[in-house]
């Protein structure tokens, strides 16, 4: 690779010392050959076994693809099993007809020394001349350099046979190394930077570096040789000679893949001369907050998209820097940037309104109660949708108390608030859970089997039983399951909307389809790091999946589906319609509020849930401080203050809720059907206590007197049966008898 001058250098001060110092040694080439398997830059090999170039659509490369076509695009086996000859680049060229001459043909089958001596013999076939010639010395000849041809070169001084040494000298005679290795790389994907300045050469590979460490967009080699080829024919030593809309202008209606590589290699370019981070961003109007690391992303949402906050839009710069001030403030706490932006924009119909009213807002001090009183009526003329408006009133309420509280600037009037009466409270919400009749489609087997991929399929069924956000469902970890001190299984998630940590009690059966879907993870991605692995731009399984993503696939597969209501007409619903469908469903099985509130992690809730809450604590006190004894006998302990105490109660509490047995509780976990057609002193996760104890021994007097009635009358099935819950009436009886003298029965 040519080395940079000194004027490439001066240009863009520190930038090629910069690039020397971080582009790779694999990429430092002018000849980069890409791994055909690299899960970036390698497309794979053609399907066809003895053909190695790179496939460009079907999986074939470009000549099978285009013999496949023209035979009327037959069965891919049917066309594998004879795909026709080995393709040109791929096999020797013709040679002479003369035996033991190989010298490549020059017409009528005959290389030149034997056409001339055909001509001269006068003979009218030359095929029948050839086959009465005879070489008088094969040896000593020396074969074309290119390992796939066996021709003879046409002298010593010759590296090639006749028609490879002409290609060579129409590609003007370059090093014959790199001719051999371009020859045998026809049909291959490859990156040629040859013919670029220096710089301009670091420039590119830093970018393909760059996206090949992201590991987020494929990047094929057409694309990356569009942009090497763009930027030849722009005549410039540096991507930074032509601003991002004018590189743009130059791509033209080009498919949105190339112009966007291209417009990627010139942003991580920019920031690589510029630096990063908040001493560079904050003096700009327009943040680009993908160069400012450690900002929190929004959910589901890939840390390397690329996003701005806008502060252009702010005319008045005594406000726009105070704005700037509060934004970064907002952000460094670990708000999300969609939040920050909504902010801005509700300070920015601030700004628009000072900008038109009379007298004009010159500072600060001129924001009072009047002139937001007047702001207000302004507002409400807007054809704003009401969260815009809200915003347009949260927002700088949010910005005065920020001024205030930390001192920013003090001629701020103190009248400049806004009161909870001054925007119109919004009118109460009806339900939005689903309807049975539309649940019922939508649970039904076949149509859940109709989902045209797993990872849809499983959120759509956690979504339903767990009552999760859709975001917190698609972003959730690889090792999301935990299991508390009986085995029962928990779905471990982040609850994006509160920031923290939470689990929700499941089934066996959501836990098998769980691991299901994290085999299936671990055998396709190479990083895996979530369950549900992002659809697109995740090369290598880094990202989650988006909730736009998901809403997609949901749409169409309730298209697919015809999911109707009750008269018929097409179901069009969001993911969070479910999350209170789950709600409303505990609710209707007299499942306490508490309860739910836990189980949605829910901070609070309205004041009849206060009361709920009361009543709630002291039924938990009394279940933890009460002895429970298993279906063997064991004593079963539950820790108030461990990991899962919270998610554990809950399970506990809507199964005391909803399954309440004369003799002590069902330990199953919620929306798990009882297996057992009998009793539940028949099942494992049965659990029971001293308060119970009378019961139980009533209860073994009524099993033996029907034993014994059983064994009269010759009724065996009975006698079996009612003998294995006699045994576990005796285990339970004799494990309660043992607990220690003053173990209180329920506090």
């Amino acid at each position: 690779m040519n080395a940079p001058d000194e004027q490439q250098a001066q240009s863009w001060p520190g930038l090629l010392e910069k690039l020397m110092s971080v582009v790779r040694s694999e990429f430092r080439t002018d000849l980069y050959i890409p791994d055909p398997d690299h899960p970036i830059l390698g497309r794979g090999i053609c399907m066809v076994d003895s053909c190695d170039r790179s496939p460009t659509g079907n999986r074939l490369c470009s000549t099978h693809q285009k013999r496949w076509i023209n035979r009327g695009r037959p069965e891919f086996a049917v066309f594998l099993a004879d795909p026709g000859p080995p393709l040109n680049g791929r096999r020797s060229l013709t040679g002479c007809t003369v035996v033991g001459c190989r010298y490549g043909s020059s017409g009528q089958g005959l290389c030149m020394r034997h056409r001339s001596a055909w001509a001269a013999s006068g003979h009218h076939d030359p095929n029948a001349w050839a086959a009465s010639v005879l070489v008088a010395d094969p040896e000593g000849h020396t074969s074309c350099g290119l390992p796939f041809c066996s021709l003879w070169t046409e002298s010593d001084r010759n590296v090639f046979c006749k028609a490879h040494e002409t290609r060579w000298r129409m590609q003007g005679r370059p090093d014959v190394d790199a001719f051999i290795r371009r020859c045998l790389l026809a049909g291959r994907d490859r990156i040629d930077f040859s013919g670029l300045p220096a710089q301009l050469t670091l420039e590119l590979q830093y970018a393909i570096q760059c996206r090949v460490d992201q590991g987020t967009v494929a990047l094929p080699s057409p694309v990356a040789n569009w942009a090497v080829r763009m930027t030849r024919d722009a005549d410039v030593v540096s991507l930074m000679e032509l601003t991002a809309q004018q590189w743009a202008d130059r791509a033209g209606p080009k498919t949105n893949s190339y112009p966007a590589f291209l417009a990627f290699a010139r942003d991580v370019v920019e920031a690589l001369h510029e630096g990063t981070g908040w001493d560079v961003e904050y003096p700009r109007d327009i943040w680009r907050l993908h160069r400012i690391p450690g900002l929190t992303t929004s959910p589901g949402k890939s840390p390397y998209a690329r996003s701005h906050l806008r502060f252009d839009r702010i005319a008045q710069p005594w406000l726009r820097s105070l704005v700037k001030r509060w934004a970064r403030l907002r952000l460094s706490s670990g708000l999300s940037p969609s939040t920050v932006h909504s902010d801005v924009q509700g300070l920015i119909r601030l700004s628009a309104f000072c900008s038109q009213t009379r007298p004009p807002v010159d500072t600060l001090a001129d924001i009072d109660r009047d002139l937001l009183e007047r702001y207000l009526a302004w507002l409400a003329e807007q054809p704003f949708g009401r969260g815009a408006k809200d915003d347009a009133v949260t927002a700088p309420g949010c910005f005065f108390q920020a001024l205030r509280q930390h001192g920013w600037d003090d001629t701020l009037p103190t009248t400049a608030v806004f009161f909870p009466g001054d925007v119109p409270p919004r009118p109460p919400r009806l339900t939005r859970h689903l309807s049975e009749h539309v649940m019922t489609q939508i649970e039904a087997p076949h149509n859940l089997d109709r989902w045209p991929n797993q990872e849809g399929r499983l959120i759509t069924i956690i979504l339903i039983r767990c009552g999760l956000r859709a975001t917190d469902a698609c972003t959730l970890d690889f090792d999301c399951l935990l299991h508390d001190g009986q085995g029962a299984p928990y779905l471990r998630y982040f609850n994006h909307k509160m920031r923290r940590e939470s689990a929700v009690p499941i089934d066996e059966e959501l836990e098998t389809e769980i691991r299901c879907q994290q085999e299936k993870v671990t055998a396709r991605w190479p990083e895996h790091r979530h369950l549900f692995p992002a659809v697109n731009g995740n090369a290598i399984g880094r990202h989650p999946m988006t909730y736009y993503s998901y809403r997609s696939m949901l749409n169409s597969w309730l298209a697919t589906c015809r999911i109707s209501d009750e008269h018929g007409r097409p179901v069009h619903l969001t993911p969070h319609q479910w999350r209170h469908t789950f709600a409303c469903r505990l609710i209707n099985r007299d499942v306490p509020q508490e309860v739910i509130r836990v189980l949605l992690d829910h901070s609070s809730t309205e004041m009849t849930a206060h009361y709920a809450r009361i009543t709630d604590q002291t039924v938990r006190r009394r279940w933890e401080q009460a002895t429970k004894v298993d279906i063997n006998g064991k004593q079963v302990v539950l820790d108030p203050e461990g990991p899962l105490a919270q998610a554990q109660w809950a399970k506990t509490r809507y199964g005391i809720a909803t399954q309440t047995l004369p003799h002590g509780y069902c330990g199953l976990p919620v929306q798990k059907q009882c297996p057992h057609a009998n009793a539940c002193l028949d099942c494992a996760v049965f659990l029971t206590g001293p308060e119970f104890l009378p019961e139980l021994r009533e209860h073994r007097g009524r099993t033996l007197t029907l034993i014994d009635q059983a064994e009269v009358d010759g009724h065996t099935r009975i006698v079996e049966m009612n003998k294995k819950v006699l045994t576990n009436l005796d285990k339970m009886i004799g494990g309660i008898e043992e607990l220690p003298e003053g173990t209180s029965d329920a506090g």
